[in-house]
């Protein structure tokens, strides 16, 4: 009796943990719904948001995986301006991506990058006619200056578990794995692990890998092996990166020289 009533006491503590957990995720959630205007109230978010712990998921096998890419204006160089026309696309494996065109918030800024792009790929997921149980975006994670990346960000904004995959890590290091399909090694900032390089298949550049909200390292490598096959980059991801790019030339091709 006394073994059962501390398990129901220890099982009480944690769901009061976890709760506080749920609780503080959310505010900070409800706190980011309007992407942060200037430099000095991202950097403000992106600590709150490192601070945060919330529980993560572990998707099923089934689940619903989308992927989301944002493009701006082929040729310029630099860090770009405020208003620069760009098209964010939103997909799900074997469906039809879902295009919407708008205006960078800000130019390009390191560690900044959802002043630019966080607004049109949160209108892009928006639009798709059933939410995704996960989010794949070309961003990081922890990988960050302040631990709070660009995917950490909009599955905040979302509510949607996140996970970003890029060709190369921003501040973190690690060897490549070995060549064999599912093969990772971690990315580490000094000694914390923030993401992996994961060979989704052999005889390929690895791809970086970074949890982000509400996902582990193994729940972020599941869901990006399970959603590549053929061809390296996860398909919801390519789908929507191929959508974005094609909206962006046919409107160039529309306005003319």
């Amino acid at each position: 009796m006394r073994e059962l009533q501390a398990f129901d006491a220890a099982t009480g503590t944690v769901l009061v943990a976890l709760g506080i957990r749920l609780a503080a995720a959310d505010r900070v959630a409800r706190s980011v719904r309007a992407w942060p205007a200037s430099a000095e109230e991202l950097i403000a978010c992106q600590h709150e948001l490192a601070a945060l712990n919330p529980p993560t998921s572990h998707p099923a096998a089934d689940t619903l995986v989308a992927g989301c890419f944002v493009c701006f204006p082929r040729g310029e160089t630099g860090p770009g301006r405020r208003g620069d026309p760009g098209w964010a696309a939103a997909a799900t494996r074997g469906s039809t991506a879902l295009v919407v065109s708008g205006e960078a918030g800000a130019p390009y800024l390191p560690g900044l990058l959802a002043l630019r792009e966080g607004a049109l790929l949160e209108a892009a997921v928006r639009a798709l006619p059933r939410p995704p149980n996960v989010l794949l975006v070309d961003a990081t994670g922890r990988d960050h200056p302040r631990r709070a990346g660009l995917a950490t960000h909009l599955g905040a904004v979302l509510d949607v578990p996140t996970v970003g995959v890029t060709h190369r890590p921003l501040l973190a290091a690690g060897a490549w794995p070995p060549d064999v399909r599912g093969a990772a090694v971690p990315l580490r900032i000094g000694d914390e692990t923030v993401g992996c390089w994961l060979r989704v298949r052999a005889g390929v550049r690895p791809l970086a890998v970074h949890p982000a909200w509400r996902t582990d390292l193994e729940a972020a490598v599941a869901t990006v092996l399970g959603a590549t096959s053929r061809v390296r980059a996860p398909e919801p991801l390519r789908r929507a990166r191929t959508a974005a790019r094609r909206a962006r030339a046919a409107e160039s091709v529309s306005r003319g020289p």
